[in-house]
């Protein structure tokens, strides 16, 4: 997976932009997604997390992670009676999606849950990634699955709480 990470702030270690990268190449083994799919992290500060969450989620207010996931209209290029390939489809359209991590916001809840600052971003790069992959958590099922799921890619990957 091609992962694209820019640093709006100019406040993110080297390590944790590291650990972005091969985190979410090891969600992307892990959900066994295509090697072809890209995506893109940025970091950003809480006045342009609240930004991004009032032009796309209609919230003025920052948060700890925007998850935009993308979806391709395969309409515009193709007949509805197409049946195409899944895989050609992947091909021709490889981006899932942008995640923009807040800085200020991991800062705070690694503060608050007393844990390690990688831990948090950790958690909140996975659960963005989760999202553009379609996972969601508005119904007591849907949360059990996504954070479960979360949390098992977490350990496994070796973010333990």
């Amino acid at each position: 997976m091609y992962i694209e990470i820019k640093d709006e702030s100019g406040k993110v270690s080297s390590e944790i932009i590291k650990q972005t990268k091969e985190l979410l190449a090891f969600a992307a083994d892990y959900l066994k997604l295509p090697k072809s799919k890209e995506m893109s992290v940025t970091f950003v500060e809480n006045s342009r997390s609240q930004e991004i969450n009032k032009a796309y989620r209609n919230t003025d207010a920052p948060t700890d992670v925007i998850s935009l996931e993308y979806k391709p209209d395969d309409d515009i290029f193709f007949d509805e009676e197409d049946d195409l390939p899944e895989e050609l489809l992947e091909e021709m359209d490889p981006f899932i999606g942008d995640l923009y991590i807040n800085i200020d916001r991991a800062a705070e809840q690694a503060r608050d849950y007393g844990h390690s600052l990688e831990r948090e971003y950790g958690w909140l790069c996975v659960h963005g990634f989760l999202h553009i992959n379609g996972y969601d958590h508005y119904t007591p099922e849907d949360e059990a699955k996504m954070f479960g799921l979360q949390e098992e890619i977490l350990t496994a990957y070796g973010l333990n709480r």
